[in-house]
This record gives structure tokens, C-alpha cells and sequence, in this order.
């Protein structure tokens, strides 16, 4: 059976906005190691649900969806916004 794993897209550092951190993202877990390809070098393996991510707006709407596809799911919580407040003079200390 595989594993799902759930989780919140954290905010992307290069830019100050917070484009797609609400949605909830759906990924699933290796099944085999990836190893590289004699040829080329390049890692692969032959699971290709390592390429499916699914978007859900709610955590309920991503676990409905595990539960009614039969997939076990972890929910990863979402890490704590802290903020660093300092003014523009702390740069120069």
C-alpha cells in the first residue's frame, strides 16, 4: 500500500510573497532507491509516483482523499512563522 506524505508549501525565501503556502501538497514516498543510469549517470528508478503531486485547498480534502483511495497518509505540520524584527541601524552594529 503506499504512503502519502502531507504537508503546507513553506514561503519561498527569494521573494516576499506567499503564492501557494495555503494550498495543502500530496507526495507520495519512494517505494525503491533511485540509482544512477549506467549510460548517462543520471539517478532514476522505475516508481513514477515519485512524479504525482496533487494540490488540495484544506487538510480535510487531502486526508478524504487518502482515506477513500485507500492510501496510508502522514501529515507533516507546517513549521512555525516567526518573525525578525529589527530596524534598518542593527545592520551597521
Amino acid at each position: 500500500m503506499p504512503t502519502a506524505r502531507i504537508f503546507q508549501r513553506p514561503k519561498n525565501a527569494m521573494q516576499s510573497g506567499k503564492y501557494r503556502t495555503e494550498s495543502w501538497q500530496l507526495e507520495f514516498e519512494p517505494s525503491e532507491p533511485k540509482r544512477p543510469d549506467p549510460l548517462t549517470g543520471w539517478a532514476g528508478s522505475g516508481d513514477t509516483r515519485d512524479q504525482v503531486r496533487l494540490f488540495f485547498p484544506t487538510l480535510v480534502a487531502a486526508i478524504a482523499y487518502c482515506e477513500r483511495e485507500g492510501f496510508d497518509h502522514t501529515v507533516v505540520p507546517a513549521p512555525e512563522k516567526t518573525l525578525k524584527l529589527q530596524s534598518y541601524a542593527d545592520n551597521f552594529r
